[in-house]
């Protein structure tokens, strides 16, 4: 694809009577954010001169040194389709800068592209495909998300009077329409759950995508009277969601990953290896930033097809880590543990710096388990020295803190600002109390 230039996007703008545009970032807890502007302000924030109010923004600085500068990623122009074509909103995904013209440290997007250059001083670039899954639910009178679907198919059904359905249409028909490569539409497990597959593209693409994904089949969902959402595990005694990340490693236009040679049968080539076993040895922490929420240990659960215990596959769909079938230029590590509230800066910051770590050091993955680890029993996961993932937030955040390599990824004012949201996250939860706490003892004690 060309590269965009300064002239071009005021070309398109000009072509297609854009009025507004949108300048996101993305926070530290992966909420997309945007300053607005009309299209007489284009030039200027195309010559790096907006500013806004950085104290006002979660994990980004204080109010004593709050002015910060966007600057767009002229690449990243598009315009929005599910807006109306007359008076239309365009969008430019934006840098982070301080006054002094570097990079802040805090921005997401900045924290991954610093992984992807010590990538690309080894010879490797990094490509991502993400599986995301989502619930469509009716809203209330006042437009408020409700749990409630008249949808009640399950795992690839069709419905023809399905309102899913035809929401899942229209976003496939608007992402298309931004440029996207859409591989797969269907309907999930539980009821009300929808998945969307876009193919493959280099790390930082794919996050930027991931971002503009949600915000396309949000914007969608509510045009057609409906609410999507991104919660994990919203329905109880059903699926939740997971955002399944499949990655790969090239080299002068191979993929690394695979090696028909293979003396295992696996068709992986030790750097395949190596990246698996540096990402297991990193999970317990990079969970933190993978399960972000209370709610998503909700989801890491037995019982419901998401992953629990820390282990790889090639044949096998239980374990945390799995191999597709496909080889060849398609060879790739499926890490299942992901959910859709990540950041996915941070998240594929986390995963690339992992895996690089297993290849430098020339980790090497335990034996394989191909057999149903939910099957197991307690006796049977010791002797194979399986462990399980993080039970909580709180377990996973100790996790984190304990990590120095997935810490000096995130680096320290993210790191920092994160620890503090997560930690009080967790005291609001432990706080609170439920329903369930109501029903379940108010009459018994």
């Amino acid at each position: 694809m060309a590269k965009m230039t300064k002239e071009k996007i005021l070309k398109i703008v000009k072509e297609n009577n854009v009025k507004f545009i949108r300048l996101q970032f993305t926070d530290v807890l992966g909420h997309l954010k945007n300053v607005a502007i009309t299209v007489n302000q284009l030039d200027k924030a195309l010559d790096n001169k907006i500013m806004f109010d950085g104290s006002s923004i979660e994990g980004f600085v204080r109010i004593e040194e709050s002015d910060m500068y966007l600057r767009p990623d002229l690449d990243t122009f598009a315009i929005l389709p599910w807006r109306p074509r007359e008076d239309s909103v365009a969008r430019l995904i934006c840098d982070v800068y301080d006054p002094e013209g570097n990079p802040f440290a805090g921005d997401p997007r900045y924290c991954l592209k610093r992984v992807l250059e010590e990538a690309e001083d080894m010879g490797y670039i990094f490509n991502v495909g993400p599986e995301c899954e989502f619930f469509i639910f009716h809203t209330d009178d006042v437009g408020r998300p409700t749990t409630l679907t008249h949808d009640t198919s399950g795992y690839f059904d069709l419905g023809p009077i399905d309102v899913g359905g035809q929401v899942r249409r229209e976003i496939c028909l608007m992402l298309d329409r931004m440029g996207y490569e859409i591989e797969t539409s269907h309907h999930e497990v539980a009821i009300g759950q929808h998945e969307v597959d876009f193919k493959y593209e280099e790390a930082l693409k794919t996050a930027d995508d991931i971002m503009t994904f949600k915000l396309a089949v949000k914007s969608v969902a509510k045009t057609m009277g409906t609410c999507a959402v991104f919660v994990p595990k919203p329905l109880q005694g059903q699926n939740g969601s997971g955002m399944h990340t499949n990655m790969s490693l090239m080299k002068d236009g191979r993929n690394v990953f695979y090696d028909p040679a293979d003396t295992m049968k696996n068709g992986l080539s030790q750097e395949a290896y190596h990246f698996i076993a540096g990402i297991m040895e990193h999970i317990p922490a990079i969970t933190a930033i993978a399960n972000p929420i209370v709610n998503s240990y909700k989801r890491l659960i037995a019982g419901y097809e998401a992953p629990v215990y820390i282990a790889w596959s090639c044949k096998n769909r239980s374990p945390l880590i799995r191999i597709p079938a496909s080889r060849g230029s398609a060879t790739r590590v499926e890490l299942r543990s992901p959910d859709p509230t990540a950041n996915p800066y941070l998240l594929l910051a986390c995963c690339l710096a992992a895996g690089l770590d297993g290849i430098k050091r020339g980790l090497t993955p335990p034996a394989s388990v191909d057999y149903n680890i939910f099957a197991m029993t307690q006796e049977e996961l010791q002797e194979h020295n399986i462990h399980a993932l993080p039970a909580n937030l709180n377990e996973a955040i100790q996790e984190l803190e304990k990590d120095e390599l997935i810490k000096q990824t995130l680096g320290s004012h993210i790191l920092e600002n994160y620890l503090a949201l997560k930690k009080q996250e967790w005291a609001e939860y432990c706080e609170n109390v439920s329903e369930w706490e109501i029903n379940k003892y108010l009459k018994e004690y």
